[in-house]
């Protein structure tokens, strides 16, 4: 079957049936996704399904054919980070980093939603769990990504210049 995966079509031989997942890591070798649960309760294996916040380990590969995957590898664009892997890294989020990529997924796509969200929107959207207890940080990122994305574009120096 042909997924999209991070802006690229790719082919995979998989049972129908198999959480997505497992496609991700064991098909496709992008290993940034997590296993934590196997239940959708914990949020490590979060990935955005056309730009939707999705628990991956419940999700059966045939039911995201044709819809757009992302997972933490497609995340940044350009070899560049994400604001929101910049500011994970500002606010020193990652203790021991399990569930951080599931964590940056489901943040996205909150900012896609919600680009100045609330304590409140972010509490709501961030479900997932952290063992270590970095909500705060999170939250502090969350603000920080959302900050310096509504930033205008600098203006150079020549431009400036000229005006």
């Amino acid at each position: 079957m042909e997924l999209q995966v991070n802006g690229k079509a790719v082919q995979v031989e998989a049972d129908p049936a198999i959480p997505l997942l497992w496609v991700l890591r064991e098909v496709l070798e992008l290993t940034g996704t997590k296993y934590g649960c196997g239940v959708a309760a914990c949020g490590a294996c979060t990935v955005r399904v056309d730009g939707l916040p999705v628990r991956s380990c419940v999700v059966p590969v045939s039911s995201v054919r044709n819809r757009k995957i992302q997972t933490i590898e497609g995340l940044g664009a350009g070899g560049k980070p994400h604001a929101l892997q910049t500011a994970w890294i500002a606010e020193q989020v990652p203790q021991c980093g399990y569930c951080q990529s599931g964590m940056l997924m489901a943040a996205a796509a909150l900012l896609e939603r919600k680009p100045r969200p609330t304590d409140a929107d972010i509490d709501e959207a961030m479900s997932n769990l952290c063992r270590c207890g970095t909500y705060q940080r999170v939250r502090a990122a969350i603000h920080r990504a959302a900050a310096g994305m509504r930033k205008p574009p600098a203006i150079p120096p020549a431009v400036k210049a000229q005006a």
